[in-house]
């Protein structure tokens, strides 16, 4: 059986009181359309329809193709936006999935699980369900003896009876899709709102003897809708548990996961150990037998197997095999570094490469530089990249060595085997096997120390007179 999705992201969010449209807050690095699209992937929905409303341009320029968009003009309800569907899915023969962009939390096995039971029980629509010790606020779901769903009844309209009902409506279905727009064409606007609802749909269907199942999910945070501050930190708070708790469960230790942050999209390799105080962010993937942190900081970066990370910043960069990265050092973005390189404290690399066994110690800059195999850059040396106006590339052969406090104006290329004196200021190319000095003759001026100090006291004896 074919199955789509509608996903329901034209609201504004006013109670968020952000510039941000509400469905593009993320939740551990990813906007929460981000998640309800990826979850109803997963269930294998062959076609995403968005409806999309405030924020269009914003939703369609994050998500681009990997789903079709309707624009609701005008926010009428939640079944007049389903209903915006019909002229793309209208004649489709299947199950759709209807579910709100703002609920990042619903899981892909939960809609697997809600899709057999509709299909098998051969309903016209499965609401996906939660039961509540307090379910103030939420729309009641009633059950006849046999167990199917009679009815949903928001809270305002509950009798006594139906108010003490601890099952709600998460605003997560499945339908028959031709029954649904056509049960939609029959829903009216005849309440306090004005607007079409979508759970109306429920007692048009029971009405003409069709069945409507309810789905029961255990985990009570996928009925969490954000519409606030409030329930987005909630939101935050539950999926950085579930994140830590599957990357625990897949062989990673977690020293302290309260005090780690790791994002949606982040993969991590089994027996990689993760140190308090650590963000992983983006599209970042580490191997296996890492030690990442304390205080590491990496996003959208590739880090190889045995890497060791501590107290640093990686960004946009790749760390090869058995490198090691810090104290406080810096890979912006475009850095690369090969297998078993080392940089150390307060070094700074940006768009620069090197190759295995290469070694940035301490107190460095190298931005927009090809260093080769072996390479060793002392203390302090600097490749001087900008000249206020353009970019220019040092490159560094194998087995070079580069000394303390050097600057290598570029564009420079110092070649295989070439040896850098400490303190050169080098602005012409250095040939392979050559060495280069490039500073001043030192010379000492005898007892000319004890004269400057003999001026200095006689000017500052002067000024207190």
């Amino acid at each position: 059986m074919k199955v789509m999705a509608i996903v329901l992201a034209a609201g504004q969010g006013k109670r968020m009181k952000s510039k941000l449209y509400k469905v593009m807050h993320p939740v551990c690095g990813k906007p929460m359309v981000g998640h309800v699209l990826d979850v109803v992937k997963e269930a294998q929905a062959e076609r995403a329809v968005v409806i999309v409303g405030h924020g269009a341009e914003m939703v369609k320029s994050y998500l681009g193709d990997r789903a079709e968009y309707v624009l609701q003009e005008q926010q009428l309800g939640t079944g007049h936006a389903v209903r915006q569907a019909e002229a793309l899915l209208g004649d489709e023969e299947g199950t759709t999935i209807v579910i709100c962009g703002d609920t990042p939390l619903v899981k892909a096995a939960t809609i697997t699980a809600m899709l057999e039971l509709h299909q098998t029980s051969g309903a016209a629509a499965t609401v996906l369900t939660a039961a509540f010790a307090d379910p103030t606020g939420y729309g009641r779901v009633i059950r006849g003896t046999d167990g199917t769903v009679q009815r949903i009844v928001e809270q305002k309209d509950c009798s006594a009876e139906e108010a003490d009902v601890k099952e709600i409506n998460t605003g997560t279905y499945c339908f028959d899709n031709k029954k649904l727009f056509a049960a939609l064409a029959k829903v009216t606007n005849n309440n306090a709102q004005g607007e079409y609802y979508l759970p109306d749909v429920i007692g048009i269907y029971r009405e003409a003897g069709e069945s409507v199942q309810g789905y029961c999910t255990t985990d009570l945070a996928e009925a969490i809708g954000v519409n606030d501050r409030v329930a987005l930190a909630e939101a935050e708070g539950f999926m950085r548990e579930r994140i830590n708790r599957n990357h625990l469960l897949g062989g990673v230790t977690l020293i302290d996961s309260t005090s780690t942050y790791i994002e949606a999209d982040v993969q991590i390799g089994s027996d990689t150990v993760i140190y308090p105080g650590t963000f992983l962010r983006g599209a970042t993937v580490i191997g296996e037998d890492c030690v990442i942190g304390p205080q590491a900081d990496i996003a959208d970066s590739t880090i190889g197997n045995g890497v060791a990370i501590k107290y640093s910043v990686v960004a946009d960069s790749i760390v090869g095999d058995k490198s090691a990265v810090g104290p406080y050092a810096n890979l912006r973005p475009g850095s690369k570094l090969g297998i078993g390189c080392k940089i150390g404290d307060f070094v700074e690399l940006k768009n620069a490469s090197l190759d295995d066994g290469s070694k940035v110690s301490h107190l460095s800059y190298v931005g927009d530089a090809k260093v080769g195999k072996d390479v060793n850059i002392g203390c302090g040396a600097i490749t001087v990249n900008y000249d206020g106006y353009n970019k220019f590339v040092t490159e560094i052969g194998d087995n070079a060595f580069v000394g303390s406090n050097v600057n290598l104006i570029a564009p420079v290329k110092i070649g295989d085997g070439a040896y850098v004196v400490a303190g050169s200021t080098v602005t012409h190319d250095v040939p392979a096997g050559d060495l280069a000095i490039a500073r001043e003759r030192q010379v000492n001026k005898a007892g000319y120390a004890d004269k400057i100090r003999g001026r200095a006291k006689a000017k500052k004896d002067k000024g207190k007179q």
